[in-house]
């Protein structure tokens, strides 16, 4: 193999790039739509499925597509970064993401939205790590890439409250295509503004980009989430567990084919160094374990108390607003204590929280909740920030690309175990509650089937069928709070060990 995973040199880190910092606000840009744009499809939904009428089918391809070519594709695009330029990368994908952004915001059909969504998850792909190796070529001295690193988190943070905020508004003001449209004018000022300031790296003999890797890669990736969306969604099946060996089975062979080759897609030994590892692993567990809680707060808030999509967005803001502090302090906190300590820390802290959240009912009072969300938020940002901070610290610049992809990868499996994990133990609970006479199959598909039937029966049993629904989702809900809040506490306590004599660069 041609490179070695020693971390920058002395040299290295005393160079400071004119320009960085407004470099820097080239590619936040790119990270406020990605995290905008994860956001607002989930309120977006319900108008879409009145609008283009999709089946139950094509509705969860609507919603999942863009998360399975995402997480097919990040370790390819990283990898192709590497090899082609950073900067080159990172612009052609931000001006597909415009353009396919017009596609979502127009389709006239499912599978015309279907189509596009997986067009937008393979621009997307190619934005993150991107973004995050960038910042390792232009911040070369290491306090200053930990404040860069905390921008680029806390600018994630912001971009996951103002998607709400941003989708709730125009939801209530415009119709569904237009919370695609907020892309383009973001992606025109990145492009723009980008090919002036932005650095050209990659790697000086990077070798060939391998297609059977890539292949293997997207297969294992995509099979693999597939197999757990799905058992999640209809059970334990003869499909699913086929799909899930086809993506293990294709996963094995692009590892074993790593390590045979001379320049490989992803190199293998990045995972030898022990911080590295440890910081990947704490993203997964962090992920899986707010799963539970990320993708059913928004239908706690709107169909459980009766919130509007505005008022929802608003009522998560405050995890937005301590994640974004924490993300601007955790690299000044990391060395001034620990890395284990700081990571650790938030990890546990994220823990409390979700365990203070089982306590929740139909009609829990705000200040638990806001409260409970504001210490997620800083215990995540000081988490994440410190791990991508220790990701990129870990590897020599050249591979920058692989190792933020692998960081995003994490992200992106973790997501879908804890949707398939948690979500089904919500799905689940929810399933068994016992309503009214009458009650119709829908109602006990999901909350806001229950909602839908609700509105078409009797007063009495419109209040019957919605108090049973709404607690057994409640309940389901609190379970797995609970379970996220037990995953959330063992990452703690591994980061603790793991990460053990971890620093980041003086």
């Amino acid at each position: 193999m041609t490179s070695t995973l020693q971390p920058a040199s002395t040299t290295e880190a005393v160079t400071k790039r004119p320009g960085r910092w407004l470099a820097l606000s080239v590619l936040v840009l790119a990270v406020l739509l990605v995290a905008v744009d994860a956001t607002v499809l989930g309120l977006a939904s319900p108008y879409i499925s009145e609008d283009l009428k999709p089946s139950g089918t094509q509705l969860l391809w609507i919603g999942d597509v863009y998360s399975f070519v995402i997480a097919g594709l990040l370790v390819s695009m990283g990898s192709l970064g590497d090899r082609i330029g950073r900067k080159k990368i990172l612009l052609v994908g931000a001006t597909a993401f415009g353009a396919i952004s017009v596609l979502n915001a127009y389709a006239t059909t499912p599978e015309m939205m279907i189509f596009a969504r997986a067009l937008l998850g393979v621009a997307g792909a190619t934005l993150m790590p991107a973004t995050l190796a960038l910042i390792r070529n232009l911040f070369h001295d290491p306090r200053e890439r930990s404040l860069a690193v905390g921008i680029w988190g806390a600018t994630a943070s912001a971009g996951t409250a103002i998607g709400p905020i941003a989708g709730g508004f125009l939801l209530e003001h415009f119709w569904w295509g237009s919370v695609f449209l907020i892309n383009l004018p973001v992606m025109a000022v990145l492009v723009v503004v980008g090919i002036k300031l932005l650095p050209e790296p990659k790697n000086p003999d990077p070798g060939p980009w391998d297609m059977l890797s890539v292949t293997l890669s997207l297969v294992g990736m995509i099979a693999l989430v597939y197999a757990v969306k799905e058992a999640a969604t209809h059970g334990f099946s003869g499909e699913a567990a086929a799909v899930a060996l086809l993506g293990a089975g294709a996963l094995i062979w692009f590892v074993r084919r790593q390590l045979t080759l001379p320049t490989p897609l992803l190199d293998m030994r990045l995972f030898r160094n022990r911080g590295f590892s440890a910081a990947v692993l704490a993203d997964l567990l962090t992920i899986l374990g707010l799963s539970g809680l990320v993708f059913f707060l928004s239908q706690y808030l709107q169909l459980v108390q009766g919130r509007r999509p505005l008022e929802a967005g608003l009522a998560e803001l405050p995890a937005a607003i301590g994640a974004v502090a924490a993300g601007l302090l955790a690299g000044r906190a990391a060395r001034r204590f620990s890395v284990r300590s700081v990571v650790a820390g938030g990890l546990a802290a994220v823990g409390l929280a979700l365990a203070s959240l089982t306590v929740i009912d139909q009609s829990t009072g705000y200040p638990l909740l806001g409260a409970a969300l504001l210490v997620v938020g800083i215990g995540a940002g000081f988490s994440f920030t410190v791990t991508a901070d220790v990701i990129l610290s870990s590897v020599p610049k050249e591979q920058a690309g692989s190792a933020s992809a692998v960081s995003e990868t994490a992200y992106e499996l973790g997501a879908a175990l804890g949707i398939a994990v948690l979500g089904s133990i919500v799905t689940g609970v929810y399933r068994d509650f016992t309503g009214p006479a009458g009650t119709p199959d829908g109602a006990h598909e999901s909350l806001g089937g229950a909602v839908e039937a609700a509105a078409g029966m009797p007063a009495q049993q419109s209040a019957a069928l919605l108090d049973s629904a709404r607690q057994a989702f409640v309940d389901g809900l609190s379970l797995a709070v609970g379970l996220g809040a037990a995953v959330l506490l063992a990452a703690a306590v591994a980061a603790w060990f793991m990460l053990r004599d971890q620093r980041l660069g003086n």
